[in-house]
């Protein structure tokens, strides 16, 4: 039996999400063949310290985002991060115990601090140890932190987050591109979305990731939006949930609030366009649902290629005011959604729906 390590953190959903696709990917793919466990060291090591030093991530990324690209050039600037990781030596002690006692096969790291850290502990890769294997979650703006460690592969989400890593000196034979581990439920039939009309409908998803604060109010223009028909996906959190469908009383027209839900392939397979902030698995779980996208929120740094990507590859646009995002909804549905289908043409070309599948496949046979 194949014994396979996923290791992730919560500093960004799109770390965890990766990890869920190639688990998920793997358990379809290998069955009783491989046993896999995703874990969260710094959570599990910390706890309620890491809570907190998550939400000061997010306090500084979501408040300070200018003082968050500073530092995120500065680490993109670094030639060498040996010896930066030696402080946490807690995190690596519960590692050192839990590879004794797994014995994997391979690890798979969907967050940049562990390749260095297992550098640090276990030095670089040798044909002994256990394959090390390292999937990237961002496009185009791939930081080096990334991939400035030792690994036998890194997984990219598309090619021109592989062309940096080419780029920067790393053999073609080191990379694979697979596509962004998106859940398996991607790759699924599902019914075939129609091209938005009065008939059809123009199905928009407001998926609401950031700037909460302001959230409601955007919800309240799209809900005049002549048109459309709207639903807004509020996650767990029951304030903001509350909030929104007050607006349902106040809303010239009706539209559908839903929370947390494993429906999300679902929704934006049957969704015309999306709205949220360019993180790296909504941008990537969009497009392998084909599903064009409009971004509202971009963090500097990391979610600037996110947004880059979406841009240079015309499916989808940028919009970050609320008078912005409401003329690119009219934009793209004019005309006989002439942009629209543009996008959505272009998004289609993109997809890769059964990416943590032939990730899962390339996990099971190194």
């Amino acid at each position: 039996m194949k014994r396979i390590l996923i290791l992730t953190a919560a500093f960004g959903e799109g770390h965890n999400s990766a990890a869920r696709g190639i688990r998920d990917g793997l358990a379809r793919v290998g069955g009783d063949s491989v046993r896999v466990e995703v874990h969260d060291l710094f959570s599990e090591t910390y706890g309620s310290a890491n809570t907190w030093a998550r939400e000061a991530y997010l306090a500084l990324i979501n408040q300070w985002p200018h003082a968050w690209a500073r530092v995120y050039r500065r680490l993109d600037q670094q030639q060498k991060f040996a010896g930066n990781f030696k402080v946490f030596f807690h995190v690596k002690s519960y590692f050192r115990r839990l590879l004794d006692e797994f014995q994997p096969d391979v690890i798979v790291s969907v967050y940049p601090a562990y390749p260095h850290i297992i550098d640090e502990m276990l030095g670089p890769v040798d044909t002994a140890g256990a394959r090390r294997v390292v999937v990237i979650t961002d496009s185009i703006a791939v930081n080096a932190i990334w991939y400035r460690c030792s690994a036998d592969y890194f997984l990219l989400p598309n090619e021109r987050s592989a062309a940096v890593l080419h780029a920067a000196g790393m053999a073609p034979g080191q990379t694979r591109t697979f596509g962004f581990p998106v859940s398996p439920e991607f790759a699924e039939p599902g019914v075939l979305r129609r091209s938005p009309s009065a008939e059809t409908g123009r199905h928009v998803l407001y998926l609401i990731n950031a700037r909460k604060s302001v959230a409601p109010e955007l919800v309240l223009r799209l809900a005049a939006v002549r048109g459309i028909d709207l639903t807004v996906a509020v996650g767990r959190d029951r304030r903001l949930r509350k909030s929104v469908q007050n607006i349902q009383n106040l809303a010239l027209q009706p539209f559908a609030v839903v929370g947390w839900s494993e429906e999300l392939p679902r929704l934006l397979r049957a969704s015309h366009l999306l709205i949220s902030k360019a993180g790296g698995a909504t941008v990537q779980e969009a497009i392998a649902a084909g599903c064009p996208m409009i971004v509202n929120h971009v963090i500097p740094g990391q979610e600037e290629g996110n947004a880059r990507y979406l841009l240079e590859t015309n499916s989808g646009t940028v919009a970050t005011s609320q008078d912005r995002v409401v003329a690119a909804i009219e934009s793209a549905f004019s005309n006989d959604a002439a942009v629209w289908r543009e996008w959505s043409a272009n998004a289609a070309q993109l997809s890769r729906p059964a990416a943590s599948l032939e990730t899962a496949q390339f996990l099971l046979s190194v």
